[in-house]
């Protein structure tokens, strides 16, 4: 395995100073360093290289992020595809805009705080025991809330997203391969990122779920781009009126429903009120409603409604009479 030195950084075949520069002079103002894919394993003091502002380390077999304070220029920092298992002594790079990690063996996304110009970060495919997920220290995320414009954490196992939900200036989410399964979740998340215009759930479970890409599209106004493909105009006013129109039925079915049942109270009161009952007159044969309240006055004064002839027959009252004394 290899350290990476200044020496070896001097001895680098894109190493070329001018003829009246030192090593040392030139290692001062070097700017860029590319040493991927060499099977790096180790960061050695670098101190010297104090405007260094991208550093290209991925593909090799770095396995502690170490000796990288003195990069207080650094804006870039490719890491992907090596052996790091712990995001660490970062604190110092206050300039850093860029941070790829990628490949690595990360569990938690944490030694964040105090980089507050982080505008991307790429923690995609870590290579996780089977059954964990990526997981994400609160107190990074609320280091990254105000800065963070651009997330990657694909095929990360994740389930749940709404942590993020604190990324206000978060305009582009790639969470691909991931196990993100309900679409109320994001939903939720969709409603408190205001200026996300981009994101990729691509290989979720959630894009199988009916109406999955309809109900987020009506859910954010900034959203211009879901899975890979464009949100047309057309297609978000099509949606909102569809919704308009569904919302408005709702409203008449309540409307009509509040109607019957205030009908069927007024008539369950009235008969409550009345007494209704039914009484078979016995030369009739047929049943009639008789209002016991007007039974009773009837009983009472010994007479029968003056409907006909026939209701004046004094068995009829004596039969009321006795259905009132049941009752």
């Amino acid at each position: 395995m290899v350290r990476l030195t200044l020496d070896l950084i001097a001895k680098n075949s894109n190493f070329k100073p001018r003829k009246e520069e030192t090593t040392l002079q030139y290692l001062k103002k070097i700017t860029h360093i590319n040493f991927s894919d060499r099977n790096i394993d180790a960061i050695d003091d670098l101190s010297l290289c104090k405007n260094l502002s991208v550093l290209y380390l991925y593909d090799n077999h770095i396995s502690q992020i170490t000796n990288l304070n003195f990069a207080i220029n650094l804006t870039h920092l490719y890491l992907q595809n090596n052996c790091i298992s712990c995001i660490e002594n970062l604190s110092s790079l206050k300039k850093l805009e860029k941070l790829y990690l990628g490949g690595n063996y990360i569990a938690v996304v944490e030694g964040l705080e105090g980089l507050e110009g982080l505008r991307e970060l790429h923690v995609e495919s870590q290579r996780l025991p089977l059954g964990e997920k990526l997981l994400f220290d609160p107190r990074s995320l609320q280091s990254l809330a105000k800065c963070l414009s651009i997330l990657n954490i694909s095929n990360n196992n994740i389930d749940d997203i709404k942590d993020l939900e604190i990324l206000e200036n978060l305009n582009q989410l790639i969470a691909v391969d991931n196990q993100l399964l309900h679409v109320k979740d994001l939903e939720f998340l969709l409603s408190k990122l205001m200026k996300l215009w981009k994101m990729d759930l691509k290989g979720n479970p959630v894009c199988l779920k009916p109406k999955y890409r309809d109900r987020l599209i009506l859910v954010s106004k900034s959203l211009d781009c879901l899975d890979g493909k464009e949100i047309k105009n057309m297609e978000r006013q099509f949606l909102i009126n569809w919704k308009a129109s569904k919302d408005a039925k709702k409203i008449s079915k309540k409307r009509n429903s509040k109607k019957e049942d205030d009908s069927i109270s007024y008539i369950s009161t009235f008969e409550a009120m009345h007494h209704i009952v039914p009484v078979y007159y016995p030369q009739v044969g047929k049943p009639k409603l008789v209002f016991l309240s007007d039974a009773q006055r009837y009983i009472a004064n010994e007479n029968a409604p003056p409907e006909s002839s026939q209701d004046n027959n004094p068995k009829i009252i004596e039969e009321t009479r006795n259905l009132s004394e049941g009752i």
